[in-house]
């Protein structure tokens, strides 16, 4: 022993001595010259220990390199090492570091290290290298806070898991040449907020099985934007990580659609499964009404010692009334036998009502289970989705169809792998497939692969390819049903495969996967689960086969080498090292597990094909278990499963037989006579008493009576029955005191409101109504009902029905049965804690809520509020003192269905950004006017009527209002909303589009289920240039319109799904073929701009009609080289030009806002900048041919802004119906005839208002607000001037229009002045020439009248006429220029259409053959003369809007591009201006 001692310490020394040598260290003098050494290194020289070290203290670097080395040790007195390195040496584990704590690198790889530990106390350490090692898993890392760099490549890890989370710091990552295969485990890397490097397929290391997947870079950018190095490439451009988040997020909005339209479906089978059970129902509840009805009626004829019951329920049991009913003041006649006979007849209508009872509750059970069975689909379909969406396609699940060849070859192996005779017992005869999932795993599918090849190539090279196919199979699977874990297990199978014998092991279940080739034998554990099941359930015994429904998943299957198992022996791959299955054989007969094989014998068995017999298989290896096929089946039953009695059975059933016969028992009551109103007598009369206060018990039951306000006058009442009459409400019954039992079952009664003071009343019932709000109901009983006992409320349409008793028994402490159910103390408790609950209070916030800062990287389709308050716990404890601005830090906040009501105490959740009220009780959006910032508002499932509380959140870029009572969609609150990028208001009233073409930041919109209609709400779509998914299903529209789908993709060429189904290249090539080029009626609904480039194509175009569009500029209008008329009424008409001002950088909204052409448009200009004067002398003339515009109705208040001046040969103008306030402008129009102001805000004229119309024969200015007439000197030609409806009070004013010497004719009706009967004479006195007042010719009678009143008679003003050109062309609305004294009798307009329309270019859109009709209508006037009537006339045909015949337009053509069908050709909309 010693001997050996001497050895090794002479081995040591020896090895030192080489130590020092190689790091030029002097053996004899180590001692000396040691403690200065702080680097030391040794390569390739056989070094077998770790020894000498401690003649080292002050090391800081050692550097090992291809030793012998196995153990890392004798570093225990170098405390001051700072990097290690232990590299391709023979290292098992991880040891001997706990003293050196300042350890920043450790580099050793190229080992044989299996785990990671010894590691907790190096709390310095920067960089670590385990590469080239054994590892199987990551761990022992949490406590390495400081840690920036891991090289994990080249190991064994296949999951990541959670244990890198505490390394926050880390921010270069290997983890190349491992068996990393699941997206999952890279998104858990996302949790290291600096990682900026990482290597999964580095150059040096076979790539991780996730690298070869679709995507995979995608994936990883998307989670970690951070990332500047990947596998060595250089990701750090914005452009890169931008494709990356555009990628991601268009695959979420394809997948969010796909659930929407999977939620939609779910929907539409619930409509469906609801609208069979009604038509059902209608049989048993036809039949319980007339019953019912009978059985009021008969003991309302009892006598009160016969009646010990009040109420009769429809299962035929019954309840006693609290309190015994006084019935001594009623006297009956009734015969003891006579009583018996009725007492007979109920007993026979009860039982019969109990039946009839039974089968509601059926029909209810099969409802319940068929609508669980869609549930269960959907919720399968939602979860493929998201499977799909989270392996970033590499997993797809591919629905099969009867054309498919795979569906129906899944179908045929199913069948022909089911036995009748197994499930006899059980009468079942048949399987139906319902549903096929072809699962496509590319992860799974290469590993298969894979695998199979490595096996294949191992085995003996005799073993023929034909041999190896025969081994493989498609075997049966049914998930593990125990502890209702058969979905979970599913899904987990598709998405990650079997789990490996150590799982099952774990899991305490058999250490191999059974399979089976028989459907029997795969069915067998389930079965008798769900019998068992059933035996102790109620609700599934209700079901003859409750296992009626179920799925198997088929897989590929290589059995190998397989032998039978042996009895006994457990399955245990150790047993049976050499195998990869094993399988017994199962007797069809007993169905018990059997081998005839000898116990002894060692014979295998090439493939399931030796025997056709029916076997159970056990698999160790589950990488050679491919799942492909999930196939969702039923039971087919001798009796298949029906529910009773659909009522559409033409002949009676016997049930029906036998009601009629209890009906007709003796005695049969004689019909009685309806009530419609009741009066004191009457009462009297039914209730058999001589005065009204002493009636306790009345029954009005089966009268037609709406309404009972006699009722109040019987103050002793107790007992009263209504039913089966048409109440709706019952606001007669209050303030009754002593009231204490009500039947008002079988009516109307949509709301309990107006039923007050009934102090006394213990019994109530509801049953057979139309109530629908539980909470509002509730509240009325609450307040006016304090001693209500009894509560029925059954057979009600109610609102979420499944909430309707936990509402009610939260609110009515005092119930003790509620639905002919006694209600448990439990129960009571909890729902009184679930209605305190039902607010939001401090506590309901801190439990409710999340502080986090940013949206989580996650491909969950999760709304931001419920992924948040799903991941995070809240802020603090509700126990812990809270900071004073503690609501500040809040961010997200999830109360879905909690059962709230109000959006209260909000307000200080100043930094709130995301927000989620799904399934409560809120009818009003309120309460959210301080949270500014939110950005996402989730209140599906809600009674919201409008969203008038949300105008503010000029944040939202989401909004999801689904399952609301929403009928419009509002555009004063949408246009509050320029960020919103995705609306959903599927399941409401909404009729219309309107409104949407607000939101023009609009990505994704969900409007399916309403009451939408009409195309024209497509129209609306339009201008959402970047709406990409639209859902209109369920929409009337998709009936009423012809090729729905084509019209839309169409209209909207930028929308790349519809309704759930993506646009394909073909449909919008067809769109085009369709409908492009059509000329539609709603064509030019929203005309923003107009190019007719190039122009020498309407160099014939005289007339343009683009009234009713969206125009704020003439556009390209004014390159028309011809244009003599042009109407632009009902637009948003700024200037000739778009205006263009001098600014500061436009922010983002502002750019928003100037794509929108209406922007801006009626807003009045306090003051004129640089370029805006009112002279526009020095700019350039424009449509130089133009002579008649019509401006109307444009929102105009800035005549200047016009830039009118430009348009130097404009003739006719008409500007009625804006907001001019300030006639100026019309510098430039010298040729200017006829000018049109009428209704306008105009108070006063201006110095320059009429400078330049020296020409002006026409001016029109009735219905403003004018009271003075000044600065009319310069219309010096004007002949005629209106203006009705001002506030001219002063005849001083009319006088000043002396200086109009050509005026000859004058309207002032309506004004103040004109309430005097003497402005007339006045008027003809001052104005001598003046031919027409008021509509009304002045004769020479009324001229000499005038004169002989006034004092000094004035001569009549003598002037000179004027000739003025009379062969100017006549355009629509222009006053032709005439001799003033030229008499004008009459005029016609004849010639036909041919007339009006000499040129071949023609362009018509949306015209009306009204509007080639000349209409005239008569200007009515209570004073008007027949002699004024051709002037009149004529005035009205010059003023003729702009739709007059072109015929008129010489060798000219027209465009009328309207979406108005009324006749335009009137400025005013077909009526004529006042005169």
């Amino acid at each position: 022993m010693i001997q050996s001692e001497k050895q090794k310490h002479r081995g040591d020394e020896e090895e030192v001595k080489e130590l020092c040598m190689a790091n030029g260290v002097c053996f004899e003098k180590i001692r000396q010259e040691g403690s200065n050494v702080s680097s030391l290194e040794i390569f390739f020289s056989g070094f077998p220990r770790m020894v000498g070290l401690s003649f080292f203290p002050r090391l800081c670097q050692l550097t090992i390199v291809g030793q012998d080395i196995k153990h890392i040790e004798g570093l225990e007195r170098c405390p001051l090492l700072r990097e290690l390195w232990v590299v391709q040496c023979d290292l098992t584990g991880i040891s001997g570091l706990q003293n050196c704590v300042q350890l920043k690198k450790i580099y050793i790889y190229d080992n044989h290290i299996c785990e990671i530990n010894n590691l907790e106390l190096l709390i310095n350490l920067e960089v670590l290298w385990l590469n080239h090692n054994c590892i199987t898993q990551i761990q022992g890392l949490d406590m390495l806070q400081n840690l920036k760099e891991l090289n994990l490549a080249d190991n064994d890890i296949e999951k990541i898991g959670h244990n890198l989370d505490p390394n926050v710091g880390l921010q270069n990552l290997n983890l190349s040449g491992n068996n990393i295969s699941s997206f999952k485990e890279l998104t858990l890397l996302a949790r290291l907020p600096n990682l900026r490097e990482l290597a999964l397929k580095d150059p040096t290391s076979t790539p991780n099985p996730v690298c070869l997947l679709c995507n995979y870079a995608t994936h990883v950018l998307y989670y970690m934007p951070g990332l500047q190095l990947l596998d060595t490439y250089d990701v750090s451009s914005k452009q890169v990580k931008d494709a990356a988040e555009s990628t991601v997020m268009k695959k979420m909005m394809y997948y969010n659609m796909r659930v929407h339209t999977a939620q939609r479906n779910l929907a539409e089978t619930r409509l469906s499964l609801m609208e069979r059970k009604k038509t059902m129902l209608q049989l048993p509840e036809g039949c319980i009404r007339t019953l019912n009805h009978a059985l009021k009626s008969l003991e309302r004829e009892l006598p009160a010692s016969c009646k010990k019951s009040a109420c009769t329920m429809e299962d035929g049991s019954t309840h006693l009334v609290e309190g015994s009913i006084d019935r001594s003041d009623i006297t009956t006649d009734i015969s003891p036998a006579m009583q018996h006979k009725i007492l007979s007849k109920i007993e026979a209508m009860r039982e019969r009502l109990q039946l009839w009872a039974r089968r509601l509750q059926e029909i209810e059970a099969w409802y319940e289970r068929v609508w669980t069975q869609a549930t269960s689909m959907m919720e399968y379909t939602v979860q493929f989705l998201l499977m799909e969406l989270e392996s970033v396609g590499n997993i797809r699940l591919e629905e099969g169809c009867s054309t498919d060849a795979w569906f129906t070859s899944c179908c045929d192996l199913l069948h022909s792998r089911f036995s009748p005779s197994d499930f006899k017992v059980h009468s079942i005869t048949g399987i139906k497939v319902n549903r096929i999932i072809r699962i496509h795993n590319s992860a799974l599918r290469f590993r298969f692969e894979d695998k199979l090849h490595t096996l294949l190539a191992s085995e003996e090279s005799a073993l023929s390819s034909q041999n190896s196919k025969r081994r493989l199979d498609h075997l049966f699977y049914v998930a593990d049903c125990e502890n209702n874990s058969e979905k979970e297990d599913s899904l987990c199978i598709v998405e990650e495969g079997f789990r490996t014998s150590e799982q099952n092991e774990a899991l305490e279940k058999d250490g191999a996967i059974p399979l089976s080739n028989s459907l029997s034998v795969a069915e067998q554990p389930r079965i008798e689960h769900t019998l068992r099941q059933a035996s102790q359930d109620s609700k599934l015994n209700a079901d003859p086969i409750p296992f009626r429904h179920g799925q198997i998943i088929v897989s590929k299957v290589f059995v190998g080498h397989s032998t039978p198992l042996r009895k006994g022996d457990p399955l245990d791959r150790s047993r049976y090292p050499r195998l990869i299955s094993v399988y017994r054989n199962v007797d069809a007969k007993h169905r018990t597990a059997v081998s005839q094989e000898r116990p002894r014998s060692t014979k295998t068995h090439t493939g399931p094909e030796c025997s056709p017999r029916r076997r159970q298989w056990f698999v160790f290896d589950h990488e050679l278990v491919l799942p492909e096929y999930i196939i969702y089946f039923e039971y087919i039953s001798a009796d298949q499963e029906q529910p009773h009695s659909t009522g559409r059975d033409e002949t009676p059933s016997n049930d029906i037989i036998l009601d009629r016969e209890v009906l007709n028992m003796e005695p049969v009551l004689p019909p009685q006579p309806k009530l419609l109103s009741l009066d004191d007598k009457m009462l009297l009369n039914v209730a058999r008493a001589n005065v009204l206060s002493q009636i306790t018990v009345l029954s009005l039951h089966g009268n037609s009576l709406s309404q009972l306000k006699e009722i109040s006058h019987l103050t002793a009442l107790r007992h009263l029955t209504i039913s089966f009459n048409e109440f709706t409400h019952l606001d007669d019954i209050s303030h009754m005191p002593h009231l204490e039992f009500l039947d008002a079952s079988y009516n109307c009664l949509v709301t309990l409101e107006g039923l007050k003071r009934l102090g006394q009343l213990k019994q109530l019932d509801l049953r057979w109504n139309k109530l629908t709000k539980a909470r509002e109901d509730t509240a009325v009983l609450r307040k006016h009902t304090p001693a209500l006992l009894r509560l029925d409320t059954r057979y009600n349409p109610w609102n979420r029905p499944e909430a309707v008793r936990m509402t009610i028994l939260g609110r009515l402490t005092t119930l003790t049965h509620l639905d002919d159910m006694m209600v448990a103390e439990e129960e009571a408790a909890c729902a009184v804690q679930m209605a305190a609950g039902a607010k939001v209070t401090q506590a309901s916030l801190l439990a409710l809520s999340c502080t986090s800062g940013d949206r989580p990287r996650s491909l969950s389709l999760l709304s931001t509020a419920q992924l948040l308050c799903s991941l995070s716990p809240a802020p603090s404890g509700l126990n812990r003192e809270l900071e004073p601005d503690w609501t500040a830090k809040i961010t997200s906040l999830n109360f879905d269905n909690q059962r709230i009501s109000k959006l209260i105490n909000l307000n200080k959740l100043v930094n709130l950004r995301w927000a989620s009220f799904n399934d409560n009780d809120i009818s009003k959006v309120e309460g959210l006017e301080s949270c500014l910032k939110l950005e996402e508002l989730s209140l599906n499932n809600n009674n919201i009527s409008t969203l008038n509380g949300i105008s503010k959140l000029h944040c939202l870029n989401k909004l999801s209002v689904d399952g609301n009572q929403l009928s419009s969609l509002e555009p004063l609150v949408l246009e509050q909303l320029p960020n919103l990028s995705f609306l959903s208001v599927e399941n409401n009233s909404i009729s219309s589009l309107h409104g949407i073409q607000r939101v023009r930041s609009l990505l994704e919109l969900y409007i399916g289920n309403n009451q939408i209609c009409t195309s024209r709400d497509i129209y609306f779509l339009k201008g959402l240039t970047n709406l990409i998914i639209l859902d209109l299903y369920g929409n009337p529209l998709l009936e009423k319109l012809e090729n729905y789908r084509i019209y839309v993709v169409f209209h909207l060429p930028s929308l790349k799904a519809l309704d759930g189904v993506a646009v394909e290249v073909t449909e919008c090539e067809s769109a085009k073929d369709m409908f492009g080029g059509r000329l539609t009626p709603d064509m030019s609904c929203s005309i923003r701009m107009v190019d007719l480039s190039p122009t020498d194509l309407f160099c014939s175009l005289h007339s343009v009609n683009l009234d009713h569009n969206n125009l704020t500029s003439f556009s390209g209008l004014i390159y028309l080289p011809n244009i003599k008329a042009l109407c632009l009424n009902y637009n948003h008409i700024e200037s000739i030009l778009p205006r263009q001002k001098t600014q500061a950088p436009l922010t983002n909204r502002q750019i928003l806002y100037s794509k929108v052409h209406s922007s801006g448009y009626g807003q009045p200009s306090s003051s004129k900048g640089k370029g805006e004067t009112g002279h526009t002398g020095s700019l350039e003339p424009l449509m130089g041919s133009l002579e008649v515009l019509h401006l109307s109705h444009n929102g105009i208040s800035n005549m200047a802004n016009l830039q009118l001046s430009r348009l130097t040969n404009l003739k006719a103008l008409f500007l009625q119906g804006n907001d001019i306030s300030q006639v100026d402008g019309l510098e430039g129009l010298h040729q200017l005839r006829e000018l049109v102001l009428d209704r306008n805000r105009i108070k006063a004229l201006a110095e320059n208002s009429f400078i330049s119309q020296n020409v002006l024969l026409e001016l029109h200015l009735a219905e403003n607000r004018i009271r003075e007439l000044n600065y009319l000197d310069p219309l010096t030609e004007l002949r005629k001037l209106f203006l009705g409806m001002n506030k001219l009070q002063d005849i001083t004013e009319l006088e000043k229009l002396e200086v109009l010497s050509s005026l000859t004719e004058l309207s002032v009706v309506g004004n103040p002045v004109a309430k005097s009967s003497l402005h007339r004479p006045a008027i003809v006195l001052r104005l001598s020439q003046l031919q027409v007042l008021d509509g009304v010719m002045v004769t020479l009678e009324e001229k000499t009248r005038a004169e002989l009143l006034d004092a000094e008679p004035t001569p009549c003003a003598q002037y000179p006429g004027a000739s003025l050109p009379t062969n100017e062309i006549n355009l629509p609305g222009l006053l032709p220029l005439m001799p003033r004294n030229t008499a004008i009798r009459g005029m016609t307009i004849s010639g036909g259409l041919q007339n009006f329309l000499p040129g071949p270019d023609i362009l018509q859109i949306n015209m009306d053959e009204s509007q080639f009709t000349f209409k005239h209508k008569k200007h009515k006037h209570s004073n008007a003369v027949r002699s004024g009537q051709s002037d009149i006339t004529l005035r009205y045909i010059r003023r003729a809007g702009s739709n007059l015949p072109a015929g008129q337009l010489h060798d000219g053509n027209r465009v009328l591009i309207t979406s108005q069908e009324q006749d335009s050709r009137y400025p005013n909309g077909g009526k004529p201006p006042p005169m």
